[in-house]
């Protein structure tokens, strides 16, 4: 390896140095450290979303009202929409970008150490915020997790503290962002040019200026209903000549890129572990990368696909309907790739392998649905049906999540110098798997027999797919504790194998060259790459 990486001489030796007890949490400037608190962060917020879901789930497994009330029910489906995406798999996909993107550039760590520290604590006021909003006179907000005005308009003092939070968390997200981009654009170890970077660290690059480009987006339109709320403005609210039509359009302009926010880290970790079990270099390098930049440009002329019911004109509807379809052609080529590093490979399937084949599986999947609602009269037909429900929790829950779990039994072993159990990572991901798909698929079938979604009841003729998802909610549920029980907290703890440094034969980067678990300073003097680094790196 010494051809490589010109290891500096006192490699590790400030280990020691790390401090102890509450202040190396409440101070932490440490990415890893940072990185850890933004993963428990978000496994709470996952656990309290998932709470929420679950009693959606138990009101809807028989006909009739059980156990909430209409308003309580929309009450859940709110909060549940937005503790998922603001609480949990944003502030994941920002853990690993914390804990990976400085080890794999060979960067001492992030830019900003500072305001990486300042960035986590936004998410602890956001979110008690976000979750105390069902103690505030009124309830939570029970206006969907898109906000749509005029109901927004209509809400108790919660919806006040619902828009806060969210400015809160943006602020959150925006800081992180220039973290990241500055990180990775200013701190690369010399010889490791943007054509060698691992592809985690170029879909974060990408998802970063996303970023930055649409949370002000979001906050100018939840900043408009705040004044129509408290200040007399009328943006939003036609009695005074506002367009509740407008705030779709602002949101969603914040939305459709959103939801590839949180799907383009799920694509570098996936195209970090297939190479890795394939045993083959990453097929395409060239071709992802640009792919992932397409994908982020297309992403903001696509919005007004979830409008097509909203009266625009035919034209419009064939020019968001044509783009959407568009959109598929960058996926495909992700796809495409992925199975092409696979073909004739030395495959094996450890748990990372297993998580990421079912993700390409579940998430094609997703893909396929979305790209059916993106023909307009189709999608007019099951708007607002649980086709939909379905169809982005294909991509959210059996993308980004799955992919979340695949990143983690990944480089756990580096994170805490510990094997988890194979077996029982095994038996968490076929239990995920199956209790998803029998919770998600049965949804698709009652959104084409027109059942709405967001409704506490239903008519007897949708009793049996409801009963059949809301039985697999709750194992989907139980296997995310388990997960956290019996894999997550024995590695924590230390207990399990001593994980060499290198624990996947086929795995390449520079964070397999530090020892396992990674040292609190991993590079004290930037690696030096040479000319062979290529060949080394797979890249």
């Amino acid at each position: 390896m010494s051809a490589v990486l010109d290891h500096h001489d006192h490699a590790h030796d400030h280990e020691h140095h790390a401090p102890t007890g509450w202040r190396r949490w409440v101070y932490a400037t440490n990415h890893k450290d940072i990185g850890t608190l933004y993963l428990l962060f978000s496994f709470t917020m996952l656990m309290f979303g998932g709470v929420l879901a679950l009693a959606i789930r138990a009101e809807l497994f028989q006909p009739g009202l059980q156990l909430v009330n209409p308003e309580l029910f929309n009450q859940l489906t709110t909060m549940h929409g937005v503790i998922m995406v603001f609480g949990a798999i944003m502030p994941a996909f920002v853990g690993f970008a914390n804990w990976m993107i400085p080890m794999q550039i060979g960067a001492a760590d992030m830019a900003f150490a500072r305001m990486n520290n300042f960035s986590f604590w936004l998410l602890i006021p956001a979110g008690l915020m976000v979750a105390g909003s069902f103690f505030m006179p009124g309830g939570a907000p029970a206006a969907g997790w898109t906000f749509y005005a005029p109901l927004t308009l209509q809400m108790g003092p919660s919806m006040d503290a619902g828009i806060f939070a969210l400015h809160i968390l943006g602020a959150s997200s925006i800081m992180g962002s220039i973290n990241i981009i500055v990180t990775i654009l200013n701190m690369r170890a010399p010889g490791m040019t943007l054509m060698k970077m691992p592809m985690f660290c170029w879909t974060w690059l990408i998802t970063a200026y996303l970023l930055i480009a649409v949370m002000p987006v979001l906050a100018g339109a939840i900043t408009m209903t705040l004044t129509d709320r408290h200040f007399g403005t009328s943006f939003f609210n036609p009695a005074g000549g506002g367009d509740p039509i407008m705030f779709q359009h602002i949101f969603w302009f914040f939305g459709h890129p959103e939801v590839y926010i949180m799907i383009l880290p799920a694509f570098g970790i996936i195209s970090q572990i297939i190479p890795a079990f394939a045993r083959k270099r990453l097929f395409g390098y060239a071709s992802m990368v640009y792919a992932t930049g397409s994908i982020a440009i297309l992403s903001f002329v696509v919005w007004a696909h979830h409008m097509f019911t909203t009266g625009m004109p035919v034209t419009g509807q064939l020019f968001f309907m044509y783009s959407t379809m568009l959109i598929a052609v960058p996926t495909g080529v992700k796809v495409f790739n992925w199975i092409a590093t696979m073909w004739k490979g030395s495959m094996t399937f450890e748990t990372p392998m297993l998580f990421a084949v079912g993700f390409i599986f579940v998430f094609t999947m997703g893909g396929f649905t979305g790209l059916i609602l993106a023909v307009a009269p189709i999608d007019i037909q099951v708007q607002d049906t649980y086709y939909v429900v379905a169809h982005f929790h294909y991509v959210l829950v059996a993308g980004s999540l799955f992919a979340l779990f695949a990143g983690y039994y990944y480089w756990s072993p580096k994170w805490t110098g510990v094997m988890y159990n194979e077996s029982r990572g095994k038996i968490h991901f076929w239990w995920s798997l199956i209790s998803f798909n029998v919770t998600f698929f049965p949804m698709h079938f009652l959104g084409l027999a027109g059942m709405p979604r967001r409704y506490a009841d239903y008519p007897m003729q949708f009793a049996d797919f409801n009963a059949i998802a809301s039985v697999g909610a709750f194992f989907f549920g139980i296997a995310q504790v388990y997960f956290f029980l019996f894999i997550v907290v024995p590695t924590m703890r230390g207990k399990g194998a001593k994980a060499p440094q290198k624990p996947w034969e086929g795995a390449e980067g520079l964070e397999w060259e530090v020892p396992s678990p990674a040292p609190f300073h991993t590079f004290e003097t930037p690696p030096r790459l040479d000319a062979t680094a290529t060949k080394v790196l797979g890249y």
